[in-house]
């Protein structure tokens, strides 16, 4: 092949790469992230769980242990043998898990209905959803037993606009504050949401799922919210926190869950995403995640089974 006729096709090949490259980049969402969720601020929502927490009257809580040996390994391990850093070069911790309602959680349908999804059956497209925040903080500091109402999202309405289909609604109610006190946590009288709000948000707006700060729906004796949502199909959130860290309008979250197959309720994981202006959170700038801090004094576990930094 002579130089020029190389040329020649070298150029006609640039000039159709040069729109394709172009689309490529529109459609991609590299861009979104760099221009930005990369300045945008992050917010946990999520308790950490652990052995001494508040949990539903019904269920026990959990235990951290370390992990042992299930079986020999020759001049490495025996069975039952607890792994260290001194002797083995890494540790591990064994979960024994009550229950699947523990701390921040996602609740799917088949948790109170026979035919409903488990949470393996839940889709990718829950990952990420508008954030819609409803704040009846100020009407529990009155009536700590105070509820949800139609009025109450209506009014949010009026400010921010109508709640975007598809969308996650959480309901600040500040109770939250009270999780390192378990036995208050769960004692009623708590705040919850009304099967009015629950329907109207569903029927009406056709959010994706609702989310509260306690580990109940309502405190009514048959649990009429949690009834109605999980017999028709809706999953829900609870246990959730810091929702007075997070704008009314305008933020997204996600949304993480472990996935045991059949599950009846999920280990969540939520956290806020807000605009890069917002005075609470931190960017990916300030918290890049790689590599990550290193502890203030060396690891060791608490009575519970909890490692903790310990001088």
């Amino acid at each position: 092949m002579n130089v020029s006729k190389f040329v020649r096709i070298a150029l006609l090949g640039a000039a159709w790469s040069v729109p394709a490259i172009a689309l490529a980049q529109e459609s991609s969402l590299w861009s979104v992230y760099e221009n930005t969720l990369k300045s945008a601020k992050y917010i946990d929502l999520t308790h950490a769980f652990e052995p001494v927490q508040p949990v539903w009257p019904g269920f026990a809580n959990a235990k951290f242990k370390p992990t042992v040996a299930g079986r020999d390994i020759e001049g490495y391990v025996k069975a039952g043998e607890e792994f260290t850093y001194d002797k083995h070069g890494f540790v591990a911790t064994a979960y024994e898990l009550t229950t699947d309602q523990y701390g921040t959680q996602l609740d799917p349908p088949s948790h109170w209905n026979p035919l409903g999804a488990t949470i393996s059956d839940l889709p990718a497209t829950y990952a990420v959803r508008p954030l819609v925040v409803i704040d009846i903080s100020g009407k529990v500091q009155t009536d700590e037993g105070y509820h949800l109402q139609v009025a109450d999202i209506e009014e949010w309405e009026k400010e921010h606009g109508r709640i975007p289909e598809g969308s996650v609604v959480f309901v600040r109610s500040d109770w939250y504050k009270k999780w390192s006190d378990a036995a208050r946590f769960n004692q009623k009288p708590f705040p919850g949401v009304s099967l009015d709000a629950l329907k109207f948000l569903h029927l009406e707006r056709k959010i994706l799922f609702h989310g509260h700060e306690p580990l109940d729906t309502d405190t009514t004796p048959n649990l009429e919210g949690e009834h109605w949502l999980l017999h028709n199909d809706f999953t829900q959130a609870e246990g959730v926190a810091n929702l007075d860290k997070v704008p009314e309008a305008g933020a997204l979250v996600t949304i993480g869950f472990a996935k045991p197959l059949g599950g009846s309720g999920g280990y969540a994981r939520y956290i806020a995403i807000a605009p890069a202006d917002w005075t609470e959170g931190v960017s990916v700038t300030e918290a890049p995640g790689a590599p990550l801090s290193r502890q203030k004094a060396p690891l060791k576990r608490d009575e519970n089974g909890v490692f903790r930094p310990t001088p």
